[in-house]
């Protein structure tokens, strides 16, 4: 990808493009963050009275187009995010609004008494995001219902709900 070819396919000048993102990185990482908005309500969040369904209601229904489309958006950008200029933007595009969506639901869950105010909810959300870029970039499958329903289940409430009393290890 170049920026060449975005202003091409964007039937758009070179300049154009350069005077809204001055570099692929910001480009790249709009992009990203333009993607996650059509399954992110950031202004609705749920608040279904737990964190279980709160984390399961973010999981929207996708067609099957859409669900191709994004499977070969992060199918390709495995090359893109070797390169360290891209890295960050690239993976504070496609993360950084994730984990900030789950922060503000665990955080929520600590306020009703559902898990301790010491969980790791940082450690949680890197979990997420961790399990999801594996699953789509490593195993090619859909980050789906199913499956995430199984990842809450089976490690995320149970690590929540009785966390270890030993410094995070994410602060070493």
């Amino acid at each position: 990808m170049t920026m060449d070819m975005v202003a091409a396919r964007a039937k758009a000048g070179k300049a154009t493009v350069y005077r809204r993102w001055s570099s692929k990185a910001e480009l790249v990482r709009d992009a990203l963050a333009w993607m996650n908005r059509n399954h992110l309500e950031l202004e609705s969040l749920p608040d279904t009275g737990t964190l279980r369904e709160d984390l399961l209601v973010l999981l929207k229904p996708q067609s099957i187009a859409e669900e191709e489309r994004k499977f070969r958006v992060l199918a390709g950008l495995g090359s893109f995010l070797q390169h360290p200029e891209f890295a960050e933007a690239g993976t504070a595009g496609i993360f950084e609004p994730w984990v900030v969506v789950n922060r503000e639901l665990m955080n929520r869950a600590v306020v009703r008494g559902e898990i301790p105010a010491h969980a790791d909810i940082e450690m949680a959300c890197q979990v997420i995001t961790s399990m999801a870029s594996f699953r789509g970039l490593i195993q090619r499958k859909p980050f789906d219902k199913p499956f995430f329903t199984a990842l809450i289940d089976g490690i995320l409430l149970p690590a929540l709900k009785n966390p270890q009393t030993a410094p995070n290890i994410m602060d070493r």
